[in-house]
């Protein structure tokens, strides 16, 4: 079956007044030929593309493009707009419109098919056979032939010459063209300039922009190699190439893969669209960079992206600063808990109480009380937990490592320890990290003497954005945070002790859902703790409210993993992966294993927590949920009572939870969530 048909094509038609409506109409047509099966959802996935970044291109043409689950078969729609319409292009409305359907796990093969037709829309000849075209048959085969769908040779002979010509996509006018000569060089010599280009779904932009910039480098007299890394793959640069290359163009909506292989090298960022629109301007500023001292360099690190490009959202932004953040908390966040667990398993429900106790003061040859198992069981739960306390400073550190790069580490990392000391969670910790990247990265544009430029990001950064950023959060957050949780502890004391305990319960599962291991959740989590102490034969209170907390607690992390489950269309690979570890994050009572979650998608994660933990808070009030354990989750059950009960308060709100958060993700928006890059927090 070929990639396009007659019946995906439209000629001088009226589509509509606006690219929705036009998208609309091609979406149907995918639908009408059995390549998609939602036409809804598909046009929702294109649209959310041009909100991101307008397809609009100079020359009247626009490429929309989509990859979505509602595509059975990658294809493509084309549209000859009369009027035409306005795609975001600065030179006007579009009235050559190539719609391209990619499923959200196409083969290569067929993302090399879009990417080809992608590379021939710079071609101007090509263009010029399309507005020629009389029937819908000779588009296709015009089309057919540029995607080497069809042979050059057999078309030729079903059209007049002139249309067989056209369909050739024939490109040796432009490729004879002599360089112009433009006088640019480095040292005395042809400037040596590589490129890579890459957009959000790597099929379209990648590649025009790849051609854009190779046309520009031959115009102007550059030796120039380019990398489109698009979703079909990448043929990497020889080494030697990027040794010898005096500067680097990072066109891209995305992260640049194997980035660290340009460390050190001059850069130019920008758009994928800068580069099919302004690609001599980018190959001159690269040249320029080459001989700059000043010049921005590659440091070789992951977080290099398309971040810093110049047309990325504020909203864009946000999400990629927080998602670099939560990426590289998931390891101490899955590892930490997991050993904790492991430790309540083996030592018991009271083994967090001395396990660093017995770990300092036993060993293998010098057993504690209890034997191998408690000893094994201390030194899993304080390795555990050390890996724990490194989730805030790490999540700040990062949030400031993908505002200002590596000079954002050190004050990042101090200001998550601060929120740390505040008992600030990690809503703490993304204050802190976006207030110390925001100083490293305004530090990092000083002009400095060129002796003092060396010291700037090993010392003088790190001192005054710690400086900045710590001092912040200590002199002015901090007594806020500390009067906010006092009030919260009286109020729950006075409300336990009350005979409204059932309130107490919805209170108390709405508080350790709502930050997940922030300054609510801890408060409750602390009152809870605390007040065991005070149990006694005739006062069981405190272990029903250990109970509610604890079960409640639960809930977040268990929910998120099951909605990856019950629909894992709506979340991301690396979502699903996190769905994975939350189950037994979940039922260690972590209630952090929920955060990337909630740090990606707030408005619809949290609710949907608070939902369930307000049921299970109030379900095991009701049923008169006891923990003697102040930690452990479904590990401690032999200091649960009455366990039936405490599962099935559990199961409600986790349930629940997850049936909210679907139906949010169903009900306010269409789209599916796309595949992203697992190495990138961004899923452009």
């Amino acid at each position: 079956m070929t990639t396009i048909t007659t019946e995906l094509i439209s000629l001088d038609q009226d589509l509509g007044p606006d690219k929705a409506a036009v998208l609309r109409s091609l979406s149907q047509r995918f639908v009408d030929q059995g390549r998609a099966n939602d036409a809804d959802v598909l046009c929702a996935a294109a649209l959310k593309r041009e909100e991101t970044d307008a397809t609009g291109l100079p020359g009247g043409i626009a490429i929309p493009h989509a990859k979505s689950s509602a595509v059975q078969q990658a294809s493509l729609a084309f549209a000859r707009l009369n009027p035409g319409v306005d795609f975001g292009a600065d030179d006007g409305p579009a009235d050559i419109v190539f719609m391209i359907a990619a499923p959200d796990t196409a083969a290569e093969e067929h993302l090399q098919v879009l990417s080809t037709l992608a590379r021939h829309l710079m071609d101007d000849d090509f263009l010029a056979a399309l507005r020629a075209a009389t029937t819908p048959e000779e588009a296709a085969r015009i089309v057919l032939v540029a995607i080497g769908e069809a042979d050059p040779e057999e078309a030729a002979a079903q059209a007049d010459v002139d249309s067989a010509a056209a369909s050739e996509g024939d490109n040796t006018a432009a490729a004879g063209d002599e360089p112009s000569g433009s006088g640019l060089a480095v040292d005395g010599r042809t400037p040596r300039i590589l490129a890579v280009t890459a957009c959000a779904t790597g099929i379209a932009h990648t590649y025009m922009a790849a051609d854009g910039l190779t046309k520009a480098a031959k115009d102007l007299g550059v030796d120039f190699q380019v990398e489109p890394q698009g979703s079909s793959g990448f043929d990497r640069f020889d080494p030697q190439a990027i040794k010898d290359a005096d500067a680097v163009i990072f066109a891209v909506d995305v992260d640049v893969r194997e980035v660290e292989r340009f460390a050190g090298k001059p850069v130019i960022r920008r758009s994928v669209k800068a580069g099919i629109e302004h690609s001599e301007e980018l190959i001159e500023a690269a040249v320029a960079a080459a001989t700059d001292p000043n010049a921005q360099r590659v440091s070789g690190e992951a977080s290099e992206s398309s971040s810093e490009a110049a047309t990325e959202s504020m909203g864009a932004k946000i999400k990629r600063v927080l998602l670099t953040g939560v990426s590289y908390m998931i390891p101490f966040v899955a590892g930490g808990g997991l050993l904790m667990a492991l430790g309540f398993l083996l030592g018991g429900y009271e083994i967090s109480n001395d396990a660093s106790k017995i770990v300092v003061d036993n060993a293998l040859w010098d057993l504690p009380d209890g034997g191998l198992g408690t000893y094994l069981g201390a030194v899993f739960f304080a390795i555990g937990n050390l890996s724990m306390s490194f989730l805030v400073p790490v999540l700040a550190g990062y949030i400031a490592f993908a505002i200002a790069d590596r000079p954002g580490l050190a004050p990042g990392f101090v200001s998550g320890s601060v929120a740390v000391l505040m008992s600030a969670g990690f809503l703490g910790g993304i204050v802190g990290g976006v207030l110390a990247g925001i100083a490293a990265y305004w530090m990092g544009t000083w002009k400095t003497p060129r002796w003092l430029r060396g010291l700037m990001p090993v010392v003088i950064i790190p001192l005054l954005g710690s400086i900045f950023a710590s001092g912040i959060l200590l002199l002015v957050l901090g007594a806020p945070i500390a009067s906010l949780m006092g009030v919260m502890e009286d109020g729950l004391t006075d409300l336990a002790k009350s005979d409204y305990v059932i309130i107490a319960g919805i209170v108390l599962g709405l508080m350790m859902c709502f930050d997940l291991g922030g300054p609510f959740n801890k408060v409750a989590y602390s009152f809870a703790a605390a007040f065991l102490g005070s149990a006694s034969a005739d006062n069981s209170t405190p272990y029903l409210i250990m109970g509610i907390v604890m079960c409640s607690g639960m809930v977040p992390p268990l929910a998120m993993a099951l909605a990856t489950v019950l629909a894992p269309k709506r979340f991301t690979p690396v979502e699903r992966e996190n769905g994975k570890a939350a189950w037994l994050l979940g039922a260690s009572f972590i209630s952090e294993g929920a955060i990337p979650f909630a740090v990606a998608d707030p408005l619809r994660v949290i609710p949907s927590s608070m939902i369930g933990g307000a049921v299970t808070g109030a379900l095991c009030a009701t049923m008169d949920v006891w923990s003697r354990a102040p930690h452990g989750g479904i590990f401690v059950f032999f200091a649960i009572e009455p366990i039936w009960a405490f599962l099935l308060a559990l199961l409600a709100g986790v349930v629940v939870s997850a049936l909210v958060l679907l139906a949010l993700k169903r009900f306010t928006t269409k789209v599916a969530a796309e595949s992203a890059d697992a190495a990138s927090p961004v899923a452009a």
